[in-house]
């Protein structure tokens, strides 16, 4: 253990104050040649344009290119050992326009500023009208999905977000998977949310599409993230404020199926910079449900039917605060808050007709259920950041503090022999539950960026988080004529804590290999020390464990615009509360269900092999990769003894491997014609020696979106997504699909808009769920969500509308939790 700790003291006095790294000195460049450095912008939002294409030219008319490079990730890029004389510099990138400015190339180093390319569009000289950029954006290590350029998603919710994104699908419920799998990590501007670690499905509906900028799906994470999320990471970017001046924005939305109002106000004056956001809504949606299970006994075969109809409705409300300041060039902090509420009651009317060898053991009867979930989550983060004069040196520090305030309850009534709900007072049997999972997490972390001259960077940081959680609940039951009044159920209630401390410190280092071949290879050392208190039954349990996560990648450019990838990569997956909760959930009597205390984490090693490649005519990314993990936690079904109950609890029993291969591109056939998507083919192995199983098969999917920009600021906008069923550890999914259309108007001096969405119009229900087949039952779960929806939203701008300057965030993206992080210009 020792040699560990000499690992954080070392990287630790990295950040002493009067301490600096030692390095190599850089090679000196010779008298006679000259070096050019810049940075390229958006030209809307000031934010950066990672790894924009520059190239140096001759005078003109010749455009036979002398030398080039591509930008770093913050938009910045040298050109070094440069003829001095007159040039040309020109600067591009896919979904912008093409910049060209003349320089004179003088001995020694030269700053040339900023290139502020415009957004593909109409330009009259330098002064743009029409900004937009592409919907999906192929970069070379992750593919954006800009959710403020696609009209279908205004006034939705980030689920309607994510279910456009590329390598993402979402299903009825809410739930979301990358690449097929749901072992990843959803971060909201590169911060982590207790909401979206507790159950990320009824987080995503209290964020509005509206607030939503961008969406990055990160398949290959470096050393600097957390090692959390197999599949990989996922960062959703919300809009901020402006760089001078005043700005807000208020729209309003309304439709079968959601409606909310969403508001912003931001400024910049000198040094101080403030952003704020306030929004709140309304979900609402009938559902419905089947399954048919045969079940294998001794005694002979068993029959369930159950079908269910019910209601949904949700209430939302979401707010943020920023304030922003700059001590001076080469300082600035900054506080950030948000707090973000949920509630959200439903009912379910189910029919239960249970058939066995036994009529003793048949049992009809009916079950009314109110439910009712709520969530209250407060985070409070602070960032220190201090630059340097040498360009990409940085240090930061980072603290956070988060609570969230979960509770869960319900209320049923069941009559016996019936297919159809009576008044309350006729009740069989009645039985009440009421659930709280509260929580708190503390983060502290700095990190620190070292470059050794132009083509080589040293990253470093330690990170440490305590997570404090756990879970009660209490269950009461009546039965009308037996008993006077509801009495506790001490056998089905629960009450644990549970203690979860992460503590990390990574390097990763990064170099130039030739002219074309770049380099990256890095290490990431986390410590875990878990511990659980079961009061219930007076139990305890508490353990530590090191992981080692070694990543690498190499990428080689063989063009300017063509490149490719190989990357390699260990994850690590820790279970969050959902998954350990031992509290038996008997709201449906024949399936119940529970987590497990004693999950032991997962570990995925991925390799991945990509073609990226972009031009005037679009953009192409290719990626082959595959994924192993050797203790998977997988849902699983199991007997209970009981004839006719299945349990559903969560265990480490299988080995899955996925052997996938993605294709996403983007082109323009015409003139304001965007069209982008590709298909997502997986071959997958699922093997778990302690049941017995064996399971493999393809699995597909395809994700197209595309939009016409019309005369008179109309555009028109459709997406679709199908996916075929896959191959589960005990059966196999259903396949299914969704598609919207759209339309919207800018009016008012491109101030106001007027969005109509139209959801399925033509499928009244998406059906999701499963096929089971084990040796103790075949069963058939369908769940019905009624998506076919019509929403109308106007949102009206005032103010400037410029970006305000990057900052740091804390990416907590190390625990499984139903869903990733990256800096990205903001």
């Amino acid at each position: 253990m020792s040699r560990y700790y000499v690992l954080f003291v070392l990287l630790a006095a990295l950040y002493l104050p009067g301490v600096t790294l030692a390095q190599q000195p850089a090679a000196a460049t010779p008298a006679a040649l000259g070096s050019l450095t810049g940075t390229v912008l958006d030209s809307l939002t000031q934010a950066p344009v990672p790894y924009a294409t520059v190239v140096l030219l001759p005078p003109a008319p010749n455009d036979k290119a002398i030398t080039g490079v591509a930008a770093d990730d913050q938009g910045r890029f040298a050109l070094t050992k440069l003829t001095p004389g007159p040039a040309r510099l020109r600067v591009s990138y896919v979904g912008y326009g093409t910049k060209t400015r003349a320089v004179t190339i003088t001995a020694g180093a030269m700053a040339v500023g900023a290139f502020r390319l415009p957004t593909a569009s109409t330009t009259l000289g330098e002064a743009v009208v029409i900004g937009t950029k592409p919907v999906v954006e192929v970069r070379i290590d992750r593919l954006v999905y800009n959710a403020d350029q696609d009209v279908t998603n205004t006034g939705g919710t980030a689920a309607d977000v994510l279910r456009k994104a590329p390598l993402l699908a979402v299903d009825g419920e809410g739930n979301v998977k990358m690449r097929g799998s749901g072992n990843f990590k959803v971060l909201v501007n590169n911060k982590p949310s207790p909401t979206l670690a507790n159950n990320l499905a009824e987080a995503l509906k209290g964020i509005p599409a509206d607030q939503i900028k961008t969406v990055e799906i990160i398949t290959s994470p470096p050393a600097k993230y957390d090692g959390e999320g197999t599949a990989g990471i996922i960062n959703i970017v919300l809009k901020k404020g402006v760089e001078n001046g005043l700005n807000g924005r208020v729209g309003v939305s309304g439709g079968n199926r959601n409606s909310g109002l969403n508001t912003g106000l931001n400024f910049k004056k000198r040094k101080l910079g403030f952003t704020s956001s306030l929004s709140g809504g309304l979900n609402y949606a009938p559902s419905a449900g089947l399954l048919d299970r045969t079940g294998y006994t001794p005694q002979g075969t068993t029959q369930l039917t159950q079908r269910s109809t019910g209601r949904y409705n949700g209430s939302y409300y979401y707010g943020t605060v920023g304030l922003d300041y700059d001590f001076s060039d080469h300082q600035s902090v900054s506080v950030a808050g948000s707090l973000n509420g949920y509630r959200g009651p439903s009912t379910d009317n189910l029919v239960n007709s249970f058939v066995a060898p036994d009529p003793t053991l048949n049992r009809l009867f009916t079950r009314a259920t109110s439910s009712t979930f709520q969530r209250v989550s407060g985070e409070l983060s602070g960032t220190y950041t201090r630059t340097f004069a040498q360009a990409r040196r940085e240090w930061s520090v980072l603290g956070q503090i988060s609570a969230n305030e979960g509770s869960s309850s319900y209320d049923l009534n069941q009559y016996n022999n019936v297919a159809g709900p009576l008044e309350p007072s006729q009740a069989d049997y009645r039985e009440r539950s009421r659930n709280r999972t509260p929580g708190h997490e503390y983060t502290a972390q700095t990190d620190f960026t070292q470059p050794f001259g132009d083509k080589r960077t040293l990253e470093m940081g330690l990170k440490a988080i305590w997570r404090r959680t756990g879970a009660t609940a209490t269950v009461d039951g009546f039965m009308p004529g037996r008993m006077t009044d509801f009495e506790p159920l001490p056998d089905r209630g629960t009450d644990f804590s549970y203690d979860q401390d992460v503590q990390s410190a990574y390097a990763s280092y990064s170099f130039a290999a030739g002219k074309k071949l770049n380099l990256s290879l890095g290490s990431r050392l986390e410590r875990t020390a878990l511990a659980a208190d079961f009061r219930t039954t007076q139990s305890s349990f508490g353990r530590s464990y090191l992981t080692l996560l070694p990543n690498g990648a190499a990428q080689y450019a063989i063009s300017q615009a063509t490149s490719m990838r190989l990357a390699y990569g260990r994850r690590i997956t820790r279970p969050y509360i959902y998954y350990l909760n031992p509290y038996v959930d008997r709201r449906d009597s024949l399936n119940i269900s529970y987590g497990n205390p004693n999950l032991a984490p997962e570990l995925t090693d991925s390799y991945e092999l990509s073609f990226n490649t972009g031009g005037k005519a679009g953009s192409l990314n290719v990626a082959g990769s595959v994924r192993h993990t050797g203790n998977a936690i997988e849902g699983v079904l199991l007997p209970t003894g009981e004839v006719g109950i299945t349990a559903r609890t969560y265990a480490n029993v299988a080995s899955n491997v996925f052997y996938q291969l993605n294709l996403y591109g983007s082109t323009k056939p015409a003139k304001g014609w965007d069209v982008s998507g590709g298909p997502d083919l997986q071959y997958i192995v699922r093997r778990s020696p302690t049941l017995g199983i064996t399971r493999a098969g393809f699995a597909a999917s395809l994700n197209f979106n595309t939009s016409y920009k019309l005369p008179r600021k109309y555009t028109v906008q459709a997406f679709f997504y199908g996916a075929l069923p896959g191959p589960e550890l005990q059966g196999r999914g259903l396949g299914y699909l969704f598609y919207s259309v759209g339309g919207k108007k800018v009016f008012w001096q491109d101030k106001a808009d007027l969005t109509l969405n139209i959801s399925n119009p033509f499928t009244p229900f998406v059906a999701f769920g499963n096929t089971y087949s084990t040796p103790f039952l075949t069963q058939r779960q369908e769940y019905r969500a009624y998506q076919r929806g019509v929403r109308l939203s106007f949102n009206y701008r005032f103010g400037q509308a410029q970006q305000s300057k990057q900052r740091k965030r804390i990416s907590n993206d190390d625990v499984k939790g139903g869903g990733g992080g990256q800096q990205s210009g903001q």
